[in-house]
């Protein structure tokens, strides 16, 4: 089934979609989608600003999925940067010379948070967007650069809190504390994002290009930082404690039930109680 669709509104401007319902959980089967649209951006001549959106109600990006065999994501073989696929594919976004822009209605939530902040900017509905990194919550560690990201754009203390805390993030604190660019008025949100995509579509490629790259060099963090997330990642899942509170949730209604799924923070923080 194809997840991952790419309209191609003017020769320099695209809309990427994610269409995984019901929730948009991503998994192995997602990666190689995404990596035939990271590939276009990569080598498109005209493109210079692509947004990506849901066409989930409710549900930006969740995480991960986790019903296949661990083996169906660690035997995937490494991308272009060395890292895994996935973090690869966060990695080349941010440096890719095209404007990568968010616009974030419902959960972006593990993955979804992940491909937010590897993005060049994030919009937000004031109204329905919760960003969050939940692993924690589930004994495990988030593995697609968010330690890395996040205290580069809110401070080290903030970081922590959206990490530590594993717990829901309205569109208003999210913009607060530097998540996001802005939150908008639901209502408002498709307009001004198509209305700055436009914008930007119309000036000089390889200026974008090269005001993004020196941007890059003050502001990302490097490769061997991103990988060590998903290393930290993919061993955290292998443990007990982890196993564990990923099959209450799997028995509560994880991926299946759209509770559970829209209220992930509150139900990960009833899994450490007696």
């Amino acid at each position: 089934m194809r997840q991952v669709r790419v309209e191609r509104r003017t020769p320099s401007y695209w809309r990427v979609t994610f269409d995984n319902p019901p929730f948009n959980i991503f998994g192995p089967e997602s990666i190689p989608q995404l990596n035939e649209v990271i590939v276009a951006i990569e080598n498109d001549p005209d493109l210079k600003v692509v947004v990506f959106d849901s066409g989930v109600p409710g549900f930006f990006i969740t995480h991960y999925d986790f019903v296949p065999p661990l083996s169906h994501s660690t035997n995937l073989p490494s991308g272009p940067t060395g890292l895994h696929p996935l973090p690869d594919m966060l990695v080349r976004l941010s440096r890719a010379p095209v404007v990568s822009i968010s616009l974030i209605r419902g959960r972006a939530t593990g993955v979804g948070s992940e491909l937010a902040l590897a993005s060049d900017m994030r919009f937000a509905s004031r109204e329905k967007a919760i960003l969050s990194q939940w692993e924690v919550g589930a004994a495990l560690v988030p593995g697609g650069g968010p330690m890395a990201r996040l205290p580069r754009l809110m401070g080290r203390g903030r970081a922590l809190e959206i990490l530590l805390g594993a717990d829901d993030i309205d569109g208003e604190l999210a913009e607060k504390y530097g998540y996001v660019n802005r939150s908008l008025p639901d209502d408002q949100l498709d307009g001004f994002v198509d209305a700055l995509a436009l914008r930007i579509a119309t000036f000089d490629r390889k200026a974008i290009a090269d005001t993004k790259r020196l941007v890059d060099f003050a502001s990302l963090p490097s490769d061997p930082e991103i990988g060590a997330g998903w290393d930290a990642f993919i061993t955290s899942v292998k443990r007990p404690e982890a196993q564990a509170r990923i099959k209450q949730l799997m028995e509560l209604g994880l991926q299946t039930d759209g509770e559970i799924e829209g209220r992930l923070g509150h139900y990960t923080a009833t899994l450490g109680q007696d």
